[in-house]
């Protein structure tokens, strides 16, 4: 029952009760027979009595259903609020949800974009080429009717021939009153002779076509053979064994479908040979530092036992670490041996440096050596400074440390580090007067240019061929990352391959697949190199997550 209507039973019951209060007292002030009165007092306190009863008792049931409507009041408030909390929630993540398909959107609209631009591009280059094939047809179109007029000129020709040989015949018929017979005799005759005279002429011609063919084909020889000798030549100064204690660890170096032999290459540069030798692994690559840092970290891979993806990672990256440190202890013990104690701490690195850069095939770091013995020698035979003639001719060639990195000339670059590090005048004039850059400004400097000739000119000492080999290779990867979104790039195969990583973040796959065709054209256009280069475009996406 409603609350209301229970309120106004309690009303109805209450006038009810105040009616018959009325009425028992008009009755009570009415003169009436004694035992009358009294009865009706009775009734009417029995009456007011139970009137009161029943107030009571509709007043305690008001309060009762009062309490339980504020109850459920109370209960329905708080549901509302539970279930508003709850519709809020929901809305919070269906706006989260939202959002993410926003987002989601905007990122397959860009996806679209870039897809509708290669598509785009690769429309031009098929319009493009209907073009030169339309180009084509026509010129071929063009020589076959230069064809057809030259077959029917050579037809008339040959008709002409053959008139003026007849009248050729009956002039002589006429002339030399011969017969027919004797004619065919004479122009027997004539026609030997011309024939003779002709196959002279051919045999001259083949015998021309045959020596310059047979040049040819000499140089063909000749060039086949250089190219084919100068990777052995090559290889022996970039490649670098690393033994192995069994010849199982082949199969766990390549790793399940070669996943660790091309995280190695990867992470290394260098190319991993492994063939049929027992227990020796090649690693080959024409820079001296990557070989170096892929032999320590590949003995101690093979030391710890693991190999896998992860642990190459981490070792390879541990001894590129290692690997500064030994350069520049490897540069403070040469500043040492020569006696020079005073040189600035931070050349040290690009002196221990110069150990992993070639000249002509000769190791940088022992010709500036050598330059420095040569130079002081003579300073103290000729009572000049000798440790200054030592200091430069050790820094006269600093500079290539770092000029296959930066570019440009070593003689600037040398130049601006021994600025940096406040190296002496007479040290920068060597460096830029050793290639007659500027005129010689002190006799010690002279020396040094001296020294520097007799190093390189000594027999064995240098070699055009891998110098050209070296630079042809830096000169690649040079080209490679010079495209927007190379991460790095390796020449590897000696030469034959390069390798080329890309942020996954900048170049999509698409993109990769043109970014590797533009590669191949811009090597086409700016460089000379024998044979085929295998261009390589590695794009890897990876997701990286921590349980904790």
């Amino acid at each position: 029952m409603e609350p209301m209507a229970l309120v106004g039973i309690l009303v109805g019951v209450l006038i009810g009760g105040v009616v018959v209060l009325f009425v028992l007292k008009g009755r009570k002030e009415a003169p009436q027979p004694q035992p009358a009165v009294v009865d009706l007092e009775k009734e009417a306190r029995r009456a007011e009595e139970e009137a009161l009863r029943l107030v009571r008792e509709a007043q305690e049931k008001a309060e009762s259903i009062l309490k339980e409507a504020d109850e459920k009041a109370q209960r329905i408030i708080e549901q509302a609020q539970s279930e508003a909390e709850r519709l809020r929630k929901e809305f919070e993540e269906k706006k989260g949800e939202l959002k993410e398909l926003e987002e989601n959107l905007l990122s397959k609209e860009k996806q679209l974009e870039r897809k509708w631009e290669t598509i785009e591009r690769r429309e031009e280059d098929i319009y493009r080429r209907e073009r030169e094939v339309r180009e084509f047809e026509r010129q071929v179109e063009a020589r076959r009717k230069e064809i057809l007029e030259l077959e029917e000129k050579l037809l008339r020709e040959q008709e002409e021939i053959k008139k003026l040989k007849e009248q050729e015949t009956l002039e002589l018929q006429r002339i030399a009153s011969m017969t027919v017979e004797e004619a065919k005799e004479e122009l027997l005759r004539r026609v030997e002779e011309e024939s003779r005279l002709e196959a002279v002429k051919l045999m001259k011609r083949i015998e021309e076509e045959a020596k310059e063919k047979a040049e040819l084909e000499a140089k063909r020889i000749v060039t086949t053979a250089v190219q084919r000798v100068s990777p052995q030549i090559a290889i022996n100064y970039t490649t670098t064994s690393v033994e192995l204690p069994s010849n199982e660890f082949k199969g766990r170096i390549i790793g399940r479908e070669g996943r660790n032999i091309r995280t190695f290459e990867l992470l290394t540069g260098v190319d991993l040979i492994i063939d049929d030798t027992p227990d020796v692994v090649t690693i080959s690559s024409f820079d001296p530092l990557r070989r170096e840092i892929a032999k320590e970290a590949l003995e101690r891979l093979i030391e710890d036992g693991r190999i896998h993806p992860a642990r190459i990672e981490e070792i390879v990256d541990e001894v590129k670490k290692e690997m500064d440190e030994k350069i520049r202890k490897m540069g403070e013990e040469t500043a040492f041996e020569l006696g020079l104690h005073d040189i600035n701490p931070g050349l040290y690195y690009y002196i221990g440096k110069l150990y992993f850069r070639t000249s002509y095939s000769q190791n940088v770091l022992l010709h500036s050596k050598e330059v420095a013995y040569l130079s002081g020698l003579m300073a103290e035979e000729l009572g000049l400074d000798a440790k200054l003639a030592k200091r430069a001719g050790l820094l006269h060639d600093i500079g290539k440390a770092v000029s296959h990195e930066l570019g440009g000339s070593h003689t600037d670059i040398g130049v601006e580090l021994c600025k940096k590090y406040g190296e002496p005048d007479a040290v920068i004039n060597a460096i830029k007067a050793h290639h007659e850059e500027e005129p010689v400004r002190y006799p010690e400097v002279a020396l040094v240019c001296a020294a520097d000739a007799l190093s390189a000119a000594r027999p064995g000492a240098r070699r055009e061929t891998l110098e050209a080999y070296l630079k042809r290779l830096e000169k690649l990867e040079e080209i490679v990352k010079s495209f927007k979104g190379v991460a790095n790039a390796y020449a590897v195969q000696a030469g034959r391959e390069v390798r080329v990583i890309v942020n996954p973040e900048e170049i999509s796959d698409e993109e990769a697949y043109m970014l590797s065709r533009d590669i191949a054209k811009k090597i086409e256009e700016e460089m000379d190199y024998p044979g085929q280069i295998k261009v390589v475009v590695i794009r890897e996406l990876r997701h990286v997550e921590y349980a904790k």
